[in-house]
């Protein structure tokens, strides 16, 4: 464990600067890891110029905490969870929404100690009501940030109802809609409130070959919602055209959509060189639970479009519980045994119960990226594609101290290596110290 060392505690005369400084670290900068201090504020939650407080300011920190070699990462972003430790954002608890907000505080007290400081959480294909009920708890908090609070959501992500039923995945067929008046469809759904701006929606998946829905990309992009192509049966030209109307995400590449094939590649076909319609690719989601993905194809990817690569978990309810059968929200059933979560009337696969930090260790002995590439996918790349790179996913002046100090493990089998969470920091404050 590191080292603390308080400087002004035997000065009776000192005050407390907030200012705390992390030695002895590899901090993720751009593709490298650097030897590097990092000074933070714990009075802000920001990220501080180290320079500037030694020579300008002149000011001594309050502790040093030594981190023994250890990297000092940016705090990882999820871009996709529908649920854990026992709750689903897409189910209104009958006792209604108080529960629902207890659910979602559970769910930001326990993910912050795997190492997942902000994400957002998932809405699937739903009715209505469930929407306009659950988007107040998810949107990003106005002004509040207590460490306390755990994991900050940055927005819901609608994942749904408007896809593709020939790609529905496990989103209930029953439920799906296409938008054929544009924005006004999308406003009966989600409710007219939710599509202003500020929305409590930061992300939108839909399937840009529906009707009406390149126009709703437009009124989504207009309003600061980013939009995700997914759930699709769009040909490469199709795709094409919800990217030209201002898409800039896929979700989960390979899964629910039409295959990549020789003479039409389809979604994939996104991360293809650039055209005059396409001047720049599209960001997009990977599993690399090693059950909805091979390895392989995770890699080929990432080759084509490095930048644009983003680790999602896509975990729901039942990550974090034990092995067994539980009840889903369409009236399925769920068989969970480890991080496979497969539906028992078909076997289709239901979702992951995989940990982030888990996906970037696959990640890194399956493509054999260096670990700063790696930790870019939960990071930096998915702040970008919020357009949040300036505060979140980042070591740089200014952005929030949202921290994770990683352990690097050998794990006994060949060359493969293990990132281990050792401390979680939240807004300058250490929340998760593991055992």
């Amino acid at each position: 464990m590191p080292s603390i060392v308080p400087i002004n505690s035997h000065d009776p005369h000192s005050h407390s600067t907030g200012v705390i400084k992390f030695t002895n670290c590899l901090l993720v900068k751009g593709n490298n890891l650097v030897k590097e201090d990092l000074w933070i504020s714990s009075l802000s939650g920001k990220i501080l110029n180290g320079q500037e407080i030694l020579y300008g300011a002149r000011t001594a920190p309050d502790s040093i905490i030594d981190l023994d070699g250890r990297i000092l990462a940016p705090g990882l972003i999820d871009v996709q969870l529908n649920g854990a430790y026992g709750f689903d954002f897409s189910v209104i608890p009958e006792d209604g929404t108080v529960s629902y907000g207890k659910g979602v505080r559970r769910v930001n007290r326990n993910l912050i100690r795997t190492g997942v400081t902000s994400y957002l959480p998932t809405l699937t294909s739903q009715r209505p009501e469930v929407y306009q009920q659950a988007l107040p708890f998810l949107g990003p908090p106005s002004s509040v940030r207590d460490p306390t609070y755990g994991s900050e959501s940055l927005g819901a992500h609608c994942e749904g109802p408007f896809i593709n039923p020939n790609k529905n995945g496990i989103h209930n067929v029953s439920v799906l809609r296409t938008a054929p008046n544009g924005l006004t469809d999308l406003a009966t759904c989600y409710g007219a409130t939710y599509l202003q701006t500020p929305s409590p929606i930061k992300l939108l998946t839909l399937a840009p070959e529906l009707p009406g829905a390149l126009s709703c990309v437009e009124s989504l992009t207009s309003l600061g919602i980013t939009v995700s192509i997914g759930h699709s049966d769009a040909s490469y030209e199709e795709a094409k055209l919800g990217i030209k109307s201002g898409a800039t995400m896929i979700t989960h590449l390979f899964n629910a959509m039409k295959p990549l094939h020789h003479r039409n590649p389809g979604i994939f076909g996104l991360l293809g060189t650039t055209s005059s319609s396409i001047r720049t690719k599209p960001y997009f989601g990977i599993i690399a639970d090693g059950i909805h993905l091979h390895p392989t194809s995770i890699k080929i990817a990432w080759n084509a479009h490095p930048e644009g690569l983003i680790l999602v978990t896509d975990a729901m309810r039942l990550a974090g519980m034990p092995d067994g059968t539980y009840d889903w929200t369409n009236g399925s059933r769920i068989i969970k045994k480890g991080a496979l979560l497969t539906l028992e009337e078909n076997g289709k696969i239901a979702g992951s119960s995989i940990k982030l930090i888990e996906c970037v260790t696959n990640f890194l002995n399956w493509t054999g990226a260096s670990v700063p590439e790696a930790l870019k996918a939960v990071t930096e790349t998915p702040a970008k594609m919020l357009g949040l790179q300036d505060v979140k996913g980042t070591l740089k002046e200014g952005a929030d101290a949202d921290l994770v100090v990683l352990n690097m493990q050998d794990t006994g089998v060949g060359q493969d290596k293990k990132l281990v969470v050792d401390q979680v920091w939240k807004f300058g404050e250490k929340v998760f110290e593991r055992e």
